[in-house]
């Protein structure tokens, strides 16, 4: 058969933009070989933060006489958690599943796709051609070469969100966003948790305060770190796994009942065979792009994930969007220097956007700088969360908004109020004549525009 359009893969970038070129007359294929939705739905934001939302509740419960609620016994029924999980995916799911059979010109193949040359693919039996081609396959979870680490045996966030029992002990093998989500969420599910890293900071693409501060709430519920840490090798012994770290001139070996590997993810690219189509790879293996998503080889684009760079859901909706706009509509947008927002659901949650003070530095602006913590912000007093602080960055000659972090209660809802400053290219001083809603966190943006100063 033959299509206008080929999508494979039903991620955040891929379904949407399979029902918008339906909706415009297109006939359209939808090849996956797993379930509708993706990674976000089914093994990513979707299921991670209904979890983040349990452990949340365990711990206000557990340390509910903070705020004058006796509370006692409280226990994780992991089991119960999981069903509920279970239960969100797949209503996300069904979504998916109801979109495709509504549109009678969008032929849904399920099974794994290759291509044969640039326009054909075969999907078991079937093969197929289109005008254009879209990938969005997304990544999986990579593993560090260690030594021992199969025989050993550990976990990713997909295997570690089916355990049936909380762990005793979670070794968390890397401190970035995936292994800190989780590391905090086994914490309060009851685990005892011990995080792993090779680097002096966590996250270490923000800014050295942040994440400091975000470390020093972790460890103020009993997350434990090893930082400089540079694991050698894993053994399973008498049911209990080693981690043989060295820290300098030393080694220690952590033991625990389970390990997470939260290093890194790697592009499904490598069995598509995208030799035949020509698509050309980056040395990690994902799928070269221009800024507008197109691959070298002309029909042929790639979204979401697998072209490398940020890797959050919103992006790969934000590429359906950038390339329906440009095929469909005849514009030119690009995903160079692109707005981005993004949030790490720990708790404090940590919200982003735009440049960090280091970034901001390297540009040679000159700058003004801002910070508030949280501890002095009403609402955040009231709720009893009082963790974190705000902090912008602003061009010193323009007033206008570089970035902002804000690492505190629903970090990632108030940052944005910010990131729509940075759209509208407007200067941070609206912000100091603004209305708040009293009480609200939001209204903490009061003393964070008037503590706004020039920096060396």
């Amino acid at each position: 058969m033959r299509f206008d359009a080929i999508v494979i893969g039903s991620g955040q970038g891929g379904n949407p933009l399979v029902y918008a070129l339906a909706d415009h007359g297109w006939t359209v294929a939808l090849i996956e070989k797993a379930y509708l939705g993706g990674t976000c739905v089914n093994t990513g934001c979707t299921p991670t933060k209904t979890m983040v939302a349990s452990a949340q509740i365990a711990q206000y419960a557990r340390s509910a006489s903070r705020w004058g609620v006796e509370v006692e016994n409280v226990r994780v029924n992991l089991p119960a958690v999981l069903a509920r999980k279970n239960a969100v995916v797949q209503n996300f799911r069904a979504g998916h599943e109801r979109s495709v059979a509504k549109r009678p010109n969008v032929h849904l193949y399920r099974g794994h796709a290759r291509f044969l040359a640039p326009r054909k693919l075969q999907i078991a039996d079937d093969v197929i051609e289109g005008e254009r081609i879209f990938i969005n396959v997304g990544t999986r979870p990579e593993p560090p070469p260690l030594e021992g680490l199969e025989t050993a045996g550990y976990l990713t966030n997909e295997s570690l969100m089916e355990l049936q029992q909380v762990p005793e002990h979670l070794i968390v093998l890397g401190g970035g966003y995936i292994g800190l989500e989780f590391g905090q969420m086994f914490r309060r599910f009851g685990s005892r948790v011990t995080v792993i890293h090779r680097g002096n900071q966590l996250l270490a693409r923000e800014d050295a305060d942040v994440a400091e501060g975000l470390q020093k709430a972790l460890e103020g519920e009993g997350v434990e770190f090893r930082m400089n840490a540079n694991p050698i090798k894993v053994e399973k012994q008498q049911g209990r796994i080693n981690v043989t770290i060295a820290t300098g001139q030393q080694t220690e070996i952590v033991t625990g009942t389970h390990m997470l590997a939260a290093t890194g993810r790697r592009p499904n690219t490598d069995d598509l065979g995208l030799d035949k189509a020509g698509v050309p790879l980056d040395s990690r293996g994902y799928i070269k792009v221009n800024g507008r998503l197109e691959t070298a080889v002309p029909g042929i684009w790639a979204l979401g994930d697998v072209k490398g760079g940020p890797a959050f859901t919103h992006i790969s909706y934000n590429d359906y969007q950038i390339a329906y706009a440009n095929i469909i509509d005849g514009k030119s947008l690009s995903i160079e220097n692109r707005y981005l927002p993004y949030s790490l659901f720990t708790d404090p949650q940590l919200g982003r956007v735009g440049l960090t003070e280091k970034e901001a530095r390297a540009t040679g602006r000159k700058l003004k700088i801002g910070t508030y913590p949280m501890s002095r912000v009403s609402r955040a007093i009231e709720r009893d969360e009082t963790a974190g602080f705000m902090k912008m960055i602003v061009d010193a000659g323009t007033d206008r908004i570089l970035g902002a972090s804000i690492l505190g209660i629903e970090g990632g809802e108030l940052v944005q109020i910010l990131g729509a400053m940075i759209l509208a290219n407007a200067p941070y001083t609206v912000l100091k004549g603004a209305v708040y809603i009293h009480p609200t966190l939001a209204e903490g943006f009061f003393r964070l525009m008037d503590s706004v100063q020039p920096v060396n």
